[in-house]
């Protein structure tokens, strides 16, 4: 696969809510996850597991691009939650997490609507953070150093961010090797109309960053200490202390 289109190129943030704002029953399964992602289930249930091992007590958690709102659920089945903020462009998302996550737990929730870029967020705050899916929005590598430096400020000290995404990497053979096989993993999964269907808008929406960028940038920003939880192929799991 070659991905070509330049950032001035790609979907702008409105294109992107609308997208999502159609799609909430996709984002709405805990068994599956998100399906074009590879091992979505699993991920989902080692970052959960991860974030639990190292916290302890009623958590204050900030789940940045919630989606419908399945790492929230699958964390509240294994530490009790005090409080949740649910970030995400898409309000029909936000709508659909809140609702799913007031049903199993009594956490204190609340919905910000927008865009992580822009919004304002309490210092030394949360214990927990959870980013799936959603950082591979961001453009240049400006964006990347002020995004990641301000989940660090809104982590309390000790506290983690769990990431969950697409990424790119570094070698032009390996990266076009991991992307030969995503599109392979896509055709067996629906078909090569899907497969294409779900390259293109990675094309227009998507621009990420390499695994080793993403953790050379958490230690930059100030994390202590990264873990990598999962890689296959064009997705990985991973994480930071602060």
């Amino acid at each position: 696969m070659t991905r070509s289109a330049s950032p001035a190129e790609k979907s702008s943030v409105e294109e992107i809510r609308q997208r999502f704002d159609a799609d909430v029953e996709r984002f709405s399964n805990l068994d599956t996850g998100q399906s074009a992602a590879i091992d979505a289930p699993l991920v989902l249930d080692l970052i959960a597991r991860a974030a639990a091992a190292v916290s302890s007590g009623p958590i204050r958690l900030l789940d940045v691009g919630c989606g419908a709102g399945n790492y929230t659920l699958k964390l509240s089945e294994r530490v009790p939650l005090a409080e949740v903020t649910l970030i995400d462009l898409s309000r029909p998302m936000l709508e659909r997490a809140q609702q799913r996550i007031g049903q199993v737990s009594p956490a204190v929730i609340r919905s910000i609507q927008g865009d992580i870029r822009e919004i304002s967020l309490e210092v030394d705050h949360y214990d927990v953070i959870v980013a799936a899916a959603v950082l591979h929005h961001l453009r240049t590598d400006d964006q990347w150093r002020s995004v990641f430096a301000k989940l660090h400020s809104c982590l309390r000290p000790g506290g983690t961010l769990w990431i969950a995404d697409l990424v790119d990497h570094a070698l032009p053979p390996v990266q076009e090797l991991m992307w030969q096989r995503y599109g392979e993993y896509l055709a067996a999964l629906d078909g090569p109309e899907y497969r294409d269907r779900v390259l293109a808008y990675v094309e227009r929406e998507d621009t990420p960053r390499s695994l080793g960028f993403q953790l050379d940038l958490l230690r930059a920003v100030g994390f202590r200490a990264v873990e990598v939880l999962h890689k296959n192929s064009v997705f990985a799991a991973f994480g930071a202390t602060k």
